[in-house]
């Protein structure tokens, strides 16, 4: 995910400075994505603004330096509609930060393409559990190091193996009761 569409959609919630946008990558978004430095943030915003996707007004503050405070161009609107209307294509780690940024920002700005979010991830995700949940999963080894305990490892691998299949299970139930919210606040 581009960290253009991150800042586009935040520019649909109203205008924000360059600061003001790093902040809330930093604070709201921690979550959404890794951290952006304000340098990517302004390189990001220029060529935004070369793009024609969004402007800034200068806005003078006593004592401090003026800010740029930017917003939306309606072809910064289109674009940022086209992203949120573009299909989703899962990668193999689930609860990626990617989906939730996206997923966050549909949500919030087509219920329906939201939702057809959340049937693809579905879809992937029940796929990749049938897939792996009861495969072979022992460890082969061929010349091990001495001190590598291979009866601990496959124990330790086999746990981790039964802690991902529970947050595998989590994670598909989360999107199910999701999905059954979002059509019913329709």
């Amino acid at each position: 995910m581009k960290l253009d569409h991150v800042l586009l959609a935040l520019l649909s919630f109203r205008p924000y400075s360059g600061y003001d946008l790093r902040k809330w990558l930093e604070i709201e978004g921690q979550f959404i994505r890794s951290r952006a430095h304000h340098s990517q943030i302004y390189r990001v915003l220029a060529r935004m603004m070369a793009d024609g996707w969004v402007e800034y007004e200068v806005d003078p503050r006593e004592g401090r330096p003026d800010a740029k405070v930017y917003r939306l161009t309606p072809l910064g609107r289109e674009e940022l509609l086209a992203w949120v209307r573009s299909p989703y294509e899962p990668v193999s780690r689930f609860q990626d930060v990617d989906f939730q940024a996206r997923f966050g920002f549909t949500a919030a700005l087509d219920r329906e393409a939201a939702i057809r979010m959340i049937d693809t991830e579905l879809d992937y995700r029940r796929a990749q559990i049938t897939r792996n949940r009861d495969r072979d999963r022992t460890l082969r080894f061929e010349n091990p190091l001495p001190e590598l305990d291979t009866r601990l490892v496959q124990q330790v691998f086999d746990r981790m193996h039964t802690r991902g299949a529970a947050w595998a299970d989590q994670w598909v139930e989360w999107l199910e009761e999701m999905k059954c919210w979002l059509e019913e606040a329709s």
